[in-house]
C-alpha cells in the first residue's frame, strides 16, 4: 500500500502559491477592501441609528414622523445626522476604492511612485476640467456642515440650470437628489446650487386669501373665518401641529370684484400643505352656511361695441370698402 506523499503535496501547493502569488494578493486586497467598507458602513449606520433612537427616546415617540410635534432642534438633529451618515458613506466608499486601486496597481508591478508623479502632472493638466468636481464636493460639504438642507427636507433650489423643488432624498458629496411632487427624481450638482430655500426648518405659515363681496358684512365674515380656523386648531389631530392661534390680518387687497381677506395660521413644517387643504374646505363650507358667495375674480368687461344712438347722426363704418370704391 502506497503512502500519500505529503511532502510532495505541500511542495506543489507552495509552487502553486508562488506562481500565482500576485493574483491571490489582488483578490485579498479586493476582499479586504469590501470587508473594511462593510465594517465602516455598519459603524456609521449604528452611530446614526443610536443618535436617532436617542432623540426618539428623549421625545417619547416611536416614529420619526412624530418628531414634527417635538421641539424643532430634535427634528434637525435627526435630519442632519442622517445626512451626515449619507455623506460619510460616500466618502468611505470612494476612499477605500482609491486605496485598493493603488494597492492593486502595486501588485501588478506598476510603479506607484511614478504613478503619483504622473498623477501630479496629469492633475495640473486636468486642473481646469476637474475644478467643477472640486467645486461640487466643497459646496456639498459646506451645505451639510452649515445645515442648509438634510435628508427629508422640503426645499426649493435655485441652480444655474433652473429651479428645482421637492423632497431631498440623498445628499451626496457631488450630487443632491431631489424628488419633486410629480415623482421625478432630480440630480442637482452641488456646485450649481446658488440659493437654497428650506421649507422644513423652523416653522411654516398657512396663508389663505378669501374674496368676499362688497355687500357682505366684513366683520362677520372675518369672525366666521377665525372661528372656523380656531375650531380646527383645537382638534386633537391638529392641536400638536399648530404652533400659534390663527389670525385674521384683515383686508389684504381691494379689487373691482371683491374684498380679499387674509387668514394665517402658524404650523409646523411639512404639515402646512395638508392643513391648508383641510382648512380651505372648512372655510368654504362655513361661508356657504353663512350665505356668503365667493365672487369670481376673473370677470372680463368689454365696452364700446354697442351701435351709436340714432340721434348722434353718426354712422358706424363698414367692415370693408365697397367694391367700386376708389380707395
Amino acid at each position: 500500500m502506497e503512502t500519500f506523499d505529503w511532502a510532495a503535496f505541500w511542495a506543489a501547493i507552495g509552487t502553486f502559491l508562488t506562481t500565482y502569488d500576485a493574483p491571490f494578493r489582488i483578490v485579498g486586497v479586493i476582499i479586504g477592501a469590501m470587508l473594511l467598507r462593510v465594517i465602516l458602513v455598519a459603524i456609521i449606520r449604528r452611530v446614526v441609528d443610536r443618535v436617532v433612537s436617542g432623540v426618539k427616546k428623549s421625545q417619547n415617540v416611536d416614529d420619526t414622523v412624530e418628531l414634527n410635534a417635538s421641539p424643532l432642534y430634535a427634528v434637525r438633529v435627526v435630519q442632519r445626522t442622517r445626512t451626515m451618515g449619507s455623506v460619510l458613506n460616500n466618502l468611505v466608499t470612494w476612499g477605500i476604492v482609491s486605496v485598493a486601486f493603488v494597492l492593486i496597481l502595486g501588485e501588478l508591478n506598476f510603479s506607484v511612485t511614478a504613478l503619483i508623479a504622473s498623477a501630479g502632472i496629469l492633475g495640473a493638466a486636468l486642473g481646469f476640467g476637474a475644478q467643477n468636481v472640486v467645486k461640487d464636493m466643497l459646496n456639498g460639504l459646506f451645505m451639510v456642515f452649515e445645515d442648509q438642507l438634510g435628508v427629508g427636507d422640503i426645499v426649493e433650489l435655485q441652480s444655474t440650470q433652473g429651479p428645482v423643488g421637492g423632497v431631498v432624498e440623498t445628499v451626496g458629496v457631488r450630487v443632491t437628489q431631489v424628488r419633486d411632487v410629480g415623482g421625478t427624481l432630480w440630480y442637482v450638482r452641488n456646485g450649481e446650487i446658488i440659493n437654497v430655500g428650506n421649507k422644513s426648518q423652523g416653522w411654516a405659515r398657512v396663508i389663505i386669501d378669501i374674496p368676499a363681496p362688497y355687500s357682505s358684512d366684513v366683520d362677520a365674515v372675518q369672525q366666521v373665518l377665525l372661528d372656523t380656523a380656531q375650531a380646527m386648531a383645537d382638534e386633537p389631530e391638529y392641536k400638536r401641529k399648530v404652533l400659534e392661534k390663527p389670525e385674521v390680518w384683515g383686508i389684504e387687497s381691494i379689487s373691482a370684484e371683491a374684498l380679499v381677506i387674509r387668514l394665517v395660521m402658524k404650523v409646523r413644517t411639512a404639515d402646512q400643505f395638508d392643513i391648508a387643504r383641510v382648512l380651505r374646505l372648512r372655510l368654504k363650507l362655513a361661508l356657504d352656511q353663512m350665505g356668503v358667495a365667493v365672487p369670481s375674480l376673473n370677470r372680463v368687461v368689454m365696452d364700446g361695441l354697442a351701435s351709436p344712438s340714432p340721434k348722434s347722426g353718426s354712422r358706424r363704418p363698414s367692415a370693408a370698402p365697397p367694391e367700386d370704391s376708389d380707395l
